[in-house]
């Protein structure tokens, strides 16, 4: 595995790939991998010719206040799991050569970055997007894997994709979870043993959603209030937002129809979480 941290260095590898007719699975991170991440990277290997892995704690998707100092960070631990799932790249860039001074140019999905996690992080997608957009254009994928649990950001990502006529294809794989539920995060770390208990509310949440749905419940205003009545008797858990939006366009429904996702944001103590989950019309899930 080649460990590379030069932008041209970067973009001449890919030249080669491409040169020598090898196709390139492309997964994005900032580091802290788990099986999730690795999930992705495994699909990756097994449709691709050759898999690059980025690591780039991206400053300009964190807010003022946001952690990005502490977010976890362990080259070493992160690029042994990439060796042992056989990437050929490990790109490590630095935020001075992603952005260098005078760095003046955005990518703003407008529509879709404003509402949930873009409410309440303003700024934060406009980050993410601008800087997978750098991404793509030095690696130049034919495929690019990204995790359902950030349902907001791969929804983004596809639409930036099609917007800009970006010849890279974005697949967008199941959440891994804990046997316990939990969606696995990066910033799992921050939570103690009583914080890691409690944050199973949001799974709890979610699928008492899906049982509601299943009974034939079609009011999202019913389901979003029984969601929030079960997060709120955890008493160190706040939140953000529990919403039942159109995973097509993150905007709000009234009723549950297909293409329904509940989609959540808690602060269980100092640490924020996000989950969602995909909810359908009661008699479609006799259909399996």
């Amino acid at each position: 595995m080649k460990l590379i941290r030069n932008i041209a260095q970067m973009h001449r590898w890919s030249v080669l790939q491409r040169k020598r007719n090898l196709t390139i699975g492309f997964v994005p991170t900032m580091g802290a991998l788990h099986e999730g991440h690795l999930s992705l990277i495994r699909r990756a290997r097994r449709e691709n010719d050759s898999v690059a892995v980025s690591i780039f704690v991206n400053p300009a998707q964190f807010g003022p206040h946001e952690d990005f100092k502490k977010y976890p960070r362990n080259l070493f631990r992160d690029a042994s799991l990439c060796r042992a799932e056989r990437v050929d790249v490990l790109f490590v860039p630095s935020a001075a050569s992603v952005y260098p001074a005078g760095y003046k140019t955005y990518v703003t999905v407008e529509g879709f970055s404003e509402v949930l996690c873009g409410r309440s992080r303003p700024g934060h997608f406009r980050g993410v997007a601008t800087v997978v957009n750098k991404l793509f254009n030095v690696i130049s994928p034919d495929r690019a894997y990204f995790g359902q649990k950030d349902a907001q950001q791969a929804a983004i990502i596809k639409k930036m994709v099609r917007d800009l006529n970006m010849p890279v294809t974005v697949k967008v794989l199941a959440t891994v979870r804990e046997p316990d539920g939990l969606a696995l995060s990066s910033r799992n770390a921050y939570l103690n043993a009583g914080e890691r208990a409690d944050a199973l509310v949001l799974w709890q949440a979610l699928c008492l959603a899906r049982r509601m749905a299943k009974r034939g419940v079609r009011d999202t205003a019913q389901i979003i209030r029984e969601m929030k009545r079960i997060i709120s008797q955890k008493s160190n858990s706040r939140i953000d937002y529990v919403e039942v939006v159109d995973a097509s366009t993150f905007l709000p429904l009234r009723e549950i129809r297909r293409g329904a996702l509940a989609v959540l944001a808690v602060w269980i103590g100092k640490t924020r979480l996000i989950d969602n989950m995909v909810l359908r019309p009661g008699g479609e899930y006799a259909k399996g």
